[in-house]
């Protein structure tokens, strides 16, 4: 089967920010009637960016896990938590699912990130035509599941709101949740710089 038209065959180019399918004059100020933004067939520096902020964000993941994220205090006992030792904490006082919940939002989620855009980038730079379009779901995965990354974060924050109101015990966020909040952040941003057309890059026929 011959493979299909591709957009540049076409002299045709879309719009990164309104997703207008626009007709490709060639110049370098183009920019789409609808929104005005600058029109490129793919995104500048793809690569270079999104490498950046994936190794930026694996950085800060270190010392997001080892650092305590957040200390619990009452009147004759002061607990600093990491990450591992609240998801243990949760587990033994009987809380099961959502010692799970936390462990795959916080710990799963982040490192299959890490790895997922690491493939993705790693095969389209060399220009692999394998499993193309399993790639291209994954990535579609990783810009869905990103935002709940955050887990930790508002676990963290609705903590300290709610203790708060408490007198005799005391909740406060610690660098950690810090960390982990830019982790998470950088592999957002690192998702979005990366163009997931430069997975069908190169191909000769469809998959």
């Amino acid at each position: 089967m011959n493979s299909l038209p591709r957009a540049a065959e076409l002299g045709l180019i879309s719009c990164h920010t309104c997703g207008l399918t626009c007709r490709d004059t060639g110049g370098d100020d183009m920019a789409c009637p609808r929104c005005g933004s600058a029109l490129h067939r793919r995104k500048p520096d793809s690569y270079m960016r999104a490498w950046a902020l994936l190794i930026a964000g694996f950085l800060l993941y270190i010392p997001a896990n080892v650092l305590p994220i957040m200390r619990t205090a009452s009147l004759n006992d002061i607990d600093d938590n990491t990450i591992i030792s609240g998801v243990v904490e949760l587990w033994v006082k009987g809380s099961p699912d959502l010692a799970v919940i936390v462990f795959t939002a916080s710990i799963v989620v982040p490192m299959l990130k890490f790895l997922s855009l690491s493939v993705l980038l790693v095969t389209s730079q060399r220009g692999s035509g394998w499993a193309r379009v399993q790639r291209a779901k994954i990535y579609r995965l990783v810009e869905f599941i990103g935002y709940w990354s955050m887990l930790d974060v508002f676990v963290v924050a609705l903590l300290t709101a709610l203790v708060r109101f408490g007198l005799l015990s005391l909740v406060e966020p610690l660098p950690g949740v810090i960390f982990f909040g830019l982790t998470v952040v950088l592999t957002m941003l690192a998702s979005m710089s990366f163009d997931p057309r430069l997975i069908w890059d190169g191909r000769d026929t469809d998959d």
